[in-house]
């Protein structure tokens, strides 16, 4: 394996897709119109979509397409773990991308990363913009405020401002060094999945990212925010209202499973006086579930047990069987 991906490594992108064909199809048609001689190919998951996206892939005949084909939705862990498992044996590049099926590179961002010299220790987070040139705001990288007690009273101020990298990261000539970030143009290197695996498949949706690359930073691994790689992604407006509730109701459940296995990764031992805080928010929280109260609080308590205890086993189908209460 090279030591960087340099003029003579090469790349895989790893795109996960569910019912979203419209946005598929503008997605590949960017990846295929701007990808380098160095990028090897293009692995589309196909998370058993009902909208016709396997009989249109089915027509698509560039070299470069890899299609896989899954029997089941697994979420968009299930997805990115396949991808990159097919990719690492079947593909053996020095480096991954990977990206949901409604964001691509701009022109030229993925020759200018395959130009440049990478040191395979350091994983690279894109600058995500909006299709209109806002910051997307739900892939905007972060450190871990219990690593640093800096960090940590900002975030005490500031809240999600607090350890999240500001605008001006995204126009330095520098990268930002980052702990957390999501699987919206994140570039990986071999030696990094050969090390710390992949993906938890389990985690189904919500924070899997996160936790993948709270996990790289513990095994010692680099993650750079480089503001010269932009990608877009054409998402709906984030939004940053606390007091939300989760539709469809099945999401509470991997929301709260998730967040628990993600804040006791980056808090460590402050994970047990932050828990009470989480318990109680999400315990009050079921009055704004009207009838669906039975269902949340069913949902509520599995989410929380299964966190607790890092198990991720569970099915869909038996998530979903819960909101029946």
């Amino acid at each position: 394996m090279h030591d960087n991906a340099g003029q003579n490594g090469n790349l895989v992108a790893v795109v996960v897709t569910f019912n979203r064909l419209d946005k598929l199809k503008l997605t590949l048609s960017n990846l295929l119109k701007n990808s380098p001689a160095g990028l090897a190919s293009i692995v589309v998951v196909n998370n058993a979509s009902t909208d016709g996206t396997a009989d249109w892939l089915a027509t698509q005949d560039d070299p470069r397409l890899d299609i896989l084909t899954s029997a089941t939705n697994r979420g968009g862990a299930g997805g990115f773990e396949q991808g990159l498992r097919h990719a690492l044996t079947q593909h053996k590049a020095d480096w991954y991308v990977v990206m949901d099926d409604d964001a691509w590179p701009e022109p030229g961002m993925l020759d200018s990363f395959m130009a440049s010299e990478r040191p395979d220790d350091t994983a690279v987070a894109a600058a995500v913009y909006y299709p209109d040139g806002r910051i997307c705001e739900m892939n905007r990288p972060s450190v871990n405020p219990f690593w640093s007690p800096r960090t940590f009273l900002r975030t005490l101020i500031k809240r999600r401002d607090g350890y999240h990298i500001p605008p001006s990261a995204y126009e330095a000539k520098e990268p930002t060094s980052i702990d957390l970030t999501s699987f919206v143009g994140l570039f990986i290197s071999k030696k990094m999945l050969d090390t710390v695996g992949l993906p938890d498949p389990g985690l189904f949706i919500y924070g899997d990212d996160v936790i993948y690359t709270l996990g790289l930073r513990k095994r010692g691994f680099k993650i750079d925010f480089d503001p010269s790689v932009r990608f877009v992604h054409d998402c709906s407006t984030f939004q940053k209202d606390e007091k939300k509730t989760y539709k469809p109701l099945w999401k509470v459940y991997y929301a709260y499973r998730n967040g628990l296995i993600m804040y006791r990764r980056a808090a460590g031992v402050f994970f047990w006086a932050l828990l009470p805080l989480l318990l109680v928010s999400w315990k009050r929280a079921a009055n704004r579930y009207g009838s669906d109260k039975a269902a949340y609080e069913a949902l509520r308590r599995a989410a929380v047990s299964d966190g607790l205890r890092h198990h991720t086993s569970r099915t869909h189908p038996e998530i979903l069987e819960m909101t029946k209460h």
